[in-house]
């Protein structure tokens, strides 16, 4: 049986990766993009459908809905990594992650779950992070918008496996996406937290260019999606079993120090 899925973001990194191998394994594929017609060769993912969403514009996220209609799995990919002090933070800044990274997710996974209740069989995959289990200096924003959508997922699953509709959180950790180059920040030029902020994203962008690749992350998608019964998490980089390993035993002030002295912070 053809399953159609639907991956948003699908222009770059993860979702590229992820739409290309659900291609490979014979889906029909849907992926978002903001701009659709200006993509080139090097962004587009071979035999992709490809339908335009802005995450932050909730009528493109509506005009989304029949299409969603149909959706077998829907990979919630897409979304804006912010960095800034918190003290920094305006209340429009907020308002926009929450929009593209909670709310926008949380619209279209509505819109996918009648269809898939209906039909006794869906997959929804909530690509996260794992600063949402260990969080960091400067990255409040982005954190609580990742904690959130984890939250989401984690509860809302009980409420649809019993129709055979499973919700799930990948956590990627460092991913050699080239993503230091698109992530949004704010920070004030006389703050002063502006040198700690700048050596936490010295620190960011060199972890994420040794990080892993996208298609790895791609493949822990692919397997949590073909799984008979997803587990509520999977983690993937960073050296993730290692890390949540030891989060169960060791103090969390010891973890939080970890955290941070791997972005270059120290206290």
């Amino acid at each position: 049986m053809e399953r159609t899925a639907l991956v948003t973001g699908a222009s770059s990194g993860i979702g590229l990766a992820t739409a290309a191998a659900l291609v490979a394994r014979g889906y029909r594929v849907l992926g978002t993009s903001r701009d659709p017609l200006s993509l080139s060769a090097g962004r587009r993912a071979d035999e992709v459908e490809y339908l335009p969403l802005t995450l932050n514009d909730p009528g493109s996220v509506e005009a989304l809905g029949k299409h969603l209609e149909g959706v077998d799995v829907l990979v919630n990919n897409a979304g804006e990594s912010h960095s800034g002090p918190f003290e920094e933070l305006t209340s429009d800044v907020l308002h926009r992650l929450f929009q593209v990274n909670v709310l926008g997710p949380v619209r279209l996974s509505q819109l996918a779950l009648p269809g898939m209740r209906e039909r006794g069989y869906g997959r929804i995959v909530m690509v996260g992070s794992m600063l949402a289990s260990f969080p960091l200096a400067y990255r409040s924003s982005y954190v609580a918008t990742k904690s959130a959508l984890k939250g989401f997922c984690t509860a809302a699953r009980h409420e649809f496996s019993p129709f055979g509709v499973w919700l799930t959180t990948v956590e990627p950790g460092s991913v050699n996406t080239g993503i230091s180059t698109r992530r949004t920040k704010d920070c004030d030029p006389q703050s002063p937290r502006r040198r700690e902020f700048e050596t936490m994203l010295a620190a960011l962008d060199r972890n994420e260019q040794g990080g892993i690749s996208a298609e790895r992350v791609a493949r822990t998608i692919v397997g949590a999606i073909e799984s008979d019964k997803p587990r509520q998490h999977y983690a993937v980089g960073s050296n993730a079993p290692v890390a949540f390993a030891l989060r169960r035993f060791a103090p969390a002030a010891m973890m939080e120090t970890l955290t941070h002295r791997r972005h270059g912070l120290t206290r």
